[in-house]
């Protein structure tokens, strides 16, 4: 899911990371209404409240609804700057940072939350600034990665996307055509993974409350050990390999020698 890059990935992989990514998400997205009635993974809504504050004069909200919004393109901004910088060094590296730093923020904000919280305007806004910075993150990081195709904290591209695909595929011709075929999987993919994200966070907010920034930074922490378990085991296969070819040349050259030999004797005599 982490290591590829851009053109290299697979339908497969943008499948799961979006599918994972997308129900993380729906997470956080339903527990952020439940918790501080405002949307976090995405800032389409945070624009038209930005417009209207500005329309009243309130320079104050003004201020905090922009700081918002920037932090979510903060997020996007990092994420992308770590790909850019160190997807030489490492892929896996450079594309599991921005979710380490997601799931720091996320987490943060569960335990202040279980602990700390006291419902005031400023503890507020301040959880909202790290969770919008989270869900920037997030939403950089599986676009860059993936050449632009995968976005999974809101679902207003891919429903017009899917709209566009359900009215093409009304012709054969777009119904055979395997590109257009995947990309639909993809998109519907994302879409039930983001759903079921959020109905399983409104069901269980209630019972756990702010714990469920824990149990979102689990899933995350998910999507880095899935490809850890991956490059070590493809190290360790081609390790194997190595270590095979290395006792079948080992094998050869006895054998050459032997001939060698024979080949020295029968000639001396």
């Amino acid at each position: 899911m982490l290591r590829k890059y851009s053109n290299s990935r697979t339908l497969s992989d943008n499948i799961k990371l979006g599918t994972l990514t997308a129900f993380t998400a729906g997470m956080v997205n339903v527990a952020s209404l439940l918790i501080f009635f405002a949307f976090t993974s995405n800032v389409t809504g945070h624009y038209a409240i930005l417009a209207a504050e500005i329309v009243k004069g309130n320079v104050y909200q003004v201020a905090v609804v922009f700081s918002w919004i920037f932090l979510f393109f903060l997020g996007s901004f990092t994420s992308n700057l770590i790909v850019i910088h160190f997807n030489a060094r490492s892929k896996y590296f450079a594309h599991a940072t921005p979710i380490l730093l997601e799931m720091i923020c996320l987490t943060a904000v569960g335990f202040y939350g279980h602990f700390f919280y006291r419902e005031t305007l400023a503890e507020t806004e301040l959880l909202l600034s790290l969770m919008l910075f989270a869900m920037g993150l997030q939403n950089g990081l599986t676009a860059s990665i993936s050449n632009f195709t995968v976005k999974t904290t809101h679902l207003t591209g891919t429903t017009t996307d899917l709209g566009i695909l359900c009215a093409m595929f009304t012709k054969k011709e777009f119904r055979s055509n395997p590109e257009l075929l995947g990309k639909a999987k993809l998109l519907s993919a994302i879409t039930v993974s983001f759903i079921a994200g959020a109905v399983l966070s409104g069901l269980i907010y209630m019972h756990i409350q702010f714990r469920i920034f824990f149990l979102i930074s689990f899933c995350l922490l998910l999507v880095i050990l899935y490809d850890l378990y991956r490059v070590r085991i493809m190290r360790y296969l081609a390790a194997g390999r190595r270590s095979a070819r290395g006792i079948a040349m080992g094998s050869i050259q006895p054998v050459a020698g032997i001939a060698e030999r024979k080949e020295q004797e029968v000639a001396a005599y």
